[in-house]
């Protein structure tokens, strides 16, 4: 069985999707630490002139850098969802795919949302959805992980029943790799390259929030942003030979 996790983040990258097609379960990981200047709240897209710019979800700052993902608050005396909304919209209406996924789009900005966790579930399970990726979907919350960094990890993988987790690149700088082979569990760390695709105003720019792609893409969004990857049976026959040897 193969398990991925990841926190929670606001329209997340091609990555993300790349480990979670890959896996069997994906455990969302909301009860940990938020992060200042992390992506949990903003991600890049591309505007009309051809630049990368920022959307983030303004959130209430009082003591939220001791606060849980599960606990953040969204200031919503900011106007935020019209904003986002406005930039999409303005920047991406002459794209091939917007009309497409326009309505379920709009409705996610519609929707006032308090927590911030919620609203980057709920646009997940919508990405998941219209990029056909089947993997099931667990979250933190529903279980008792114990421990911190790699050993959080690794207890996740045995009351999940893992045999292969697979980190993100970063997972180097603090996975107890000698932890994982004694349970006979296999790490396996993401080195993501990032394709390149047909996109609207101008020259092409590379990692962008999963929505570009989408818009500009439609149903071929998904072999794209696997190609050039490691597939589900090279990571079944790599794990074989680690086990091995």
């Amino acid at each position: 069985m193969v398990l991925t996790a990841h926190q929670p983040v606001y329209l997340p990258w091609f990555g993300l999707f790349h480990k979670i097609a890959l896996a069997d379960v994906f455990c969302f990981l909301e009860d940990v630490q938020y992060q200042r200047s992390d992506w949990n709240n903003r991600n890049k897209v591309k505007f009309s002139n051809g630049k990368p710019d920022w959307l983030s979800v303004p959130v209430l700052k009082k003591d939220f850098l001791e606060r849980s993902y599960m606990d953040i608050c969204i200031d919503n005396k900011d106007t935020w969802r019209r904003k986002h909304w406005f930039s999409i919209e303005l920047n991406y209406c002459k794209s091939p795919y917007f009309g497409r996924y326009r309505d379920e789009l709009k409705a996610v900005y519609d929707r006032e949302w308090e927590f911030l966790v919620d609203l980057n579930y709920e646009m997940l399970l919508l990405f998941l959805r219209w990029l056909k990726i089947p993997t099931k979907i667990v979250r933190m919350r529903d279980y008792s992980f114990k421990g911190k960094k790699s050993d959080l990890v690794l207890d996740m993988c045995r009351q999940l029943g893992a045999d292969i987790y697979i980190f993100g690149a970063q997972g180097k700088d603090y996975a107890d790799i000698s932890s994982f082979h004694q349970s006979r569990i296999v790490p396996y760390f993401q080195e993501y390259k990032h394709p390149i695709y047909p996109q609207i105003h101008g020259d092409f720019v590379s990692h962008l929030a999963v929505i570009d792609l989408l818009l500009n893409c439609g149903e071929a969004s998904y072999d794209i942003l696997m190609s050039g990857n490691i597939t589900r049976s090279e990571l079944e026959l790599w794990s074989s030979s680690q086990l091995a040897s």
